[in-house]
């Protein structure tokens, strides 16, 4: 379950790559995106995610808490959580792909990785 919430938080942060000028506005960002998410350390295992980001906003179905922005440059920072669980990630998008860092905690089990995206 926790390697579901760090590929969701790092999914959200590939997915919330937005300029932080207009919300509404549509970004360079905005599309469906492949999220893989690296564990290094900790017992987490690798995850293969599809992101959609909207008007700099990601969208992720099924989870309640998660949160990410890009700001001007494609500098990117999410967090995800469920009861128990918590993943959050930071990194870069340009606009066709992106990497990162995340790290998170699942009951007293903690882990950490890397994350790469692809805009498909």
């Amino acid at each position: 379950m926790f390697g579901k919430i760090a590929a969701a938080s790092l999914l959200a942060l590939v997915a919330t790559t937005a300029t932080i000028a207009t919300a509404s506005a549509g970004t360079v960002y905005d599309g469906r995106w492949s999220l893989t998410i690296n564990t290094q350390r900790g017992t987490c295992d690798t995850y293969n995610f599809p992101v959609e980001i909207v008007n700099g906003h990601v969208s992720f179905p099924g989870l309640v808490r998660a949160s990410g922005r890009v700001v001007k440059g494609g500098a990117v920072r999410v967090s995800v959580a469920v009861p128990g669980k918590w993943a959050a990630g930071s990194g870069r998008l340009t606009v066709m792909n992106g990497h990162g860092r995340w790290t998170g905690k699942s009951g007293e089990d903690r882990c950490s990785g890397t994350w790469t995206a692809q805009k498909s």
